[in-house]
């Protein structure tokens, strides 16, 4: 598979090395006809210099190349969103990426393909600092900063920089499989569970194993009484902080609210038993603190598109051990006369 991944002065190291990292493994893992065959393409010919300071040598700037690809992504970076590239640059990646089987862009390098007039009426996403920048820039995308990844008929993107990785271990999933993405994600050592429906924000992203915050401070709480019922008046007496201004202060520092905060630790806790136990449903949605498996199976349907029982089918890990339920057998009553004996003692 022709493979075109389009850097520039400039780009983040990680929305390169991510996705070069994940193809890489995959071609480890696939016979060499079906390998992926990657092609950096710049700005001018040599090499970009990226935002850290880390040089990479591309193998052919964009006016010398014109070879048709399967898959072309455009990298992000810092400067992106107040880049203006040059019109040539642009009409040749219009060009590219319309004869692309499949496009996309990593991270920021969405407002890239904005600017090369591909974008109109799609859905995208992006880094979730830039979405509303995108969409006040190009009113006329469907930007959705909530997600992970989205894709969009062929067009594919995602939030910002690991979630690179994330975006192509979905589509070498598509490509060959979830199996191979699974076997990739482990040599990686990253993580295959962050669906494209899961919220880039995450509660465990929200602080530092030190912090001591309000907001860490909230997340211990709720983490160490994860199955109780946790009302916001019991969270503020927790925390020290007055009950009138907590969900304000909250918020502020949080950027949502204490009851949304709450629902994604429940739901990360729960996809984390759903992809390394077997136990049952119903003991995952106790342990996780909600009211019941359907309750748990609505929040799941709403906030992640799936169900509690499709995400464990996908995402559950193949060496989780069977866990056994036993049904303990009810206790035999003592013969009569024991019973009669016992009760004249």
């Amino acid at each position: 598979m022709k493979l075109t991944l389009v850097v520039f002065d400039g780009v983040q190291a990680l929305d390169v090395a991510g996705p070069l990292d994940v193809f890489a493994e995959a071609n480890l893992l696939l016979p060499k006809k079906d390998h992926y065959e990657i092609t950096l393409v710049g700005e001018r010919p040599g090499s970009v210099m990226c935002s850290s300071g880390i040089e990479f040598k591309v193998h052919v700037d964009y006016p010398n190349f014109h070879t048709e690809s399967e898959l072309l992504l455009v990298a992000g970076g810092p400067r992106v969103p107040d880049y203006r590239p040059d019109p040539a640059f642009m009409d040749w990646l219009n060009a590219r990426a319309s004869k692309a089987v499949k496009f996309g862009a990593v991270c920021n390098g969405v407002f890239l393909l904005g600017h090369a007039g591909l974008l109109a009426g799609r859905e995208v996403t992006t880094h979730w600092d830039h979405a509303e920048r995108l969409a006040a820039r190009f009113p006329e995308l469907n930007v959705r900063p909530d997600k992970i990844f989205v894709r969009d008929g062929n067009l594919f993107t995602c939030g910002g920089v690991t979630a690179g990785i994330d975006l192509c271990l979905a589509l070498v999933a598509e490509d060959w499989g979830h199996d191979l993405a699974v076997k990739v994600a482990k040599r990686l050592i990253v993580y295959i569970r962050r669906d494209g429906g899961q919220s880039q924000y995450s509660p465990y992203l929200a602080v530092g194993p030190d912090e001591d915050s309000l907001v860490a401070r909230v997340l211990r709480h709720v983490t160490d009484h994860i199955s109780e019922a946790l009302t916001i008046e019991d969270i503020a007496d927790a925390v020290g902080v007055s009950r009138r201004t907590f969900a304000r202060a909250f918020a502020k520092h949080a950027q949502v609210t204490p009851s949304v905060f709450v629902e994604q630790v429940r739901i990360d806790f729960a996809r984390k038993l759903l992809e390394e136990t077997d136990v049952p449903l119903k003991t995952v949605a106790f342990r996780c603190g909600f009211h019941n498996a359907t309750q748990m199976r609505m929040i799941f349907s709403r906030r992640l598109q799936t169900t509690p029982k499709l995400y464990r089918e996908r995402f559950r890990a193949d060496d989780v051990p069977q866990v056994k339920v036993v049904a303990l057998a009810p206790k035999k009553k003592p013969p009569a006369t024991l019973r009669a004996a016992k009760s004249a003692r």
